[in-house]
């Protein structure tokens, strides 16, 4: 069962009964700057949900990534890089003493 069912059953003097009560507790002042808002709110809401399900879509559409593999450094490499570090220590040692 359908819990937003009465809606369907709504007709012109429920629709008029409603906007009477909504008048006699905003007032004829604050009503269109209400009604404004509801519109600003709604307009929110489906620019959010349009957004979502662009988001969902083109994430679908997208092929999954495979994770790209560190590349195995050449012996020359890791000697340059033993070199860079071994000075660094140096100085580290000298500092404590």
């Amino acid at each position: 069962m359908n819990p937003l069912a009465f809606i369907k059953n709504i007709n012109g003097p429920e629709i008029l009964l409603i906007f009477l009560i909504v008048l006699l507790l905003f007032g004829a002042k604050r009503l269109p700057e209400l009604f404004k808002s509801f519109g600003k709110s709604i307009r929110e809401f489906k620019k959010a949900t349009s957004e979502i399900e662009d988001d969902i879509r083109t994430s679908m559409d997208e092929e999954p990534t495979k994770p790209a593999a560190k590349p195995t450094p050449t012996p020359k490499q890791v000697v340059e890089t033993e070199k860079a570090v071994a000075p660094a220590e140096k100085e580290e040692k000298t500092d404590k003493a």
